[in-house]
């Protein structure tokens, strides 16, 4: 009997009859023959609501008090899953994340899984218990805490029971009906994609696309881990995320004797993020070891950079600009790490804009395919939308605007790459996204 992992997002919770309706679906997996393990988010905006009493209470909540607070909200959707289910004459078994046996490091608000031991999990099942896993959280290896895996983390906790389970399939459900070539929200003709490599999922996922969690795909692609991410209110087939670009071809067969290699679109999809901000460092010394000092700073106050540009040394002054782009939440706290460094480095000022979104542009056929770039500036040239950082990889293409624009750039772009579709309008079901 094979095991199959579950997730559901706080939009497929979020009330009573939601919560009657996924475990129905649970209930049908298990009538199918299958183990099947179940990993739930908290119920519709209840972590928001939980942020926003929390601020009430404290304008800086003290992290582990607030890991503390936080993983109530799976818990409550896990017991009443569990109680759902028993009410459909079926045997389930709830477990907070530590219960599970999800162990991370000892860092509060983004803490990483380093081992899943899903003893319990394992003699539930073994007992015909459906198991239902409160996501998001662990419990540190170090101090014993609990802790939280950072926004969207119920991916994560899912994939990672997957893997220690040695699970099919992770099902991803969502309030879409898989992956799209872009948000629905901004382009109704979105095209839901039937298949996508680890690769393109984790650009669209670090890019803004909120279907998946990156850290999921991240700990999909090491283990090898399918996932399928379809709806939790419909029965369409969604999305399959598996393989990599290694495995498609670059250049297509020339000789008669070639077989010719399976047709991979260009474009995978267009996604888009507008909770980064652009801190500029302005006038730093061009000299050895100057910038290294910068982001030392803001690597040790644990903050992740996306995109840097360092302008041309001026030749008169010999002083530079040093940009880019992080979390528009970690913007002050770099701030205040920079502003430390100022008389040391001896650079002129800090500039911080938290107005701006990015756009990308994502897709393993890019690899063989010449002018994508100069097709997607001319899109966003058309729109009237002007660029203001740009960076790539080998299968992406990301460009910084302005917030107010981001919209124009996502549509301009998923028109002028065929992206259309022609036929249904994408469902959005819950209005989350996730």
């Amino acid at each position: 009997m094979g095991i199959v992992v579950q997730k559901y997002g706080g939009s497929s919770v979020s009330d009573a009859s939601a919560i009657k309706r996924v475990a129905r679906r649970i209930v049908e997996a298990k009538k199918a023959g299958k183990d099947v393990v179940v990993a739930v988010s908290a119920m519709g905006d209840s972590t928001d609501e939980l942020l926003d009493l929390a601020s009430q209470v404290s304008p800086l909540p003290p992290a582990r008090e607030l890991d503390m607070l936080l993983t109530s909200g799976e818990r409550i959707s896990m017991a009443l899953v569990a109680m759902a289910i028993s009410d459909l004459g079926f045997s389930a078994r709830s477990f907070t994340g530590s219960q599970a046996g999800v162990i991370t490091d000892s860092v509060h608000g983004k803490a990483k899984i380093i081992d899943v031991t899903p003893g319990r999990i394992s003699t539930a099942l073994d007992e015909g218990h459906i198991v239902i896993v409160a996501g998001f959280q662990g419990v540190s290896a170090d101090t014993k805490e609990i802790t939280t895996l950072g926004r969207g983390g119920t991916d994560t906790t899912a994939v990672a029971l997957a893997a220690a389970l040695d699970a099919e399939v992770c099902e991803i459900y969502t309030d879409v009906d898989g992956v799209f070539t872009a948000d629905p929200r901004i382009v109704p003709a979105a095209r839901k994609l039937d298949r996508v490599t680890y690769e393109e999922m984790l650009e669209l996922a670090a890019c803004g696309a909120k279907i998946l969690h990156l850290r999921c795909v991240e700990y999909a692609r090491n283990h090898g881990i399918p996932i399928h991410v379809r709806s939790s209110f419909s029965q369409l087939e969604g999305t399959t995320v598996s393989g990599s670009i290694d495995d498609i071809p670059i250049i297509p067969p020339t000789g008669p004797d070639e077989e010719a290699p399976m047709e991979q679109a260009i474009i995978a999809g267009v996604a888009h993020d507008r909770s980064e901000a652009k801190v500029t460092v302005v006038g730093v010394p061009d000299k050895v070891g100057e910038a290294a000092r910068l982001f030392e700073a803001l690597a040790n106050a644990q903050i992740n950079l996306d995109m840097i540009v360092q302008n041309v040394s001026a030749a008169a002054t010999n002083l530079t600009d040093i940009s880019f782009t992080l979390p528009r939440s970690d913007g002050q706290t770099a701030m205040a790490a920079l502003a430390a460094l100022q008389s040391v480095v001896g650079f002129d000022s800090l500039l911080y804009d938290d107005k701006i979104g990015k756009v990308s542009l994502i897709g393993a056929g890019m690899r063989s395919h010449p002018g994508v770039t100069a097709k997607f500036f001319t899109a966003l040239a058309e729109a009237g939308v002007n660029i203001g950082m740009i960076s790539t990889s080998e299968i992406r293409i990301s460009v910084v605007v302005d917030e107010d624009d981001v919209d124009a750039a996502v549509a301009a772009t998923h028109t002028a790459f065929d992206l259309d579709a022609s036929e249904v309008e994408a469902v959005v079901y819950g209005g989350s996204g996730r």
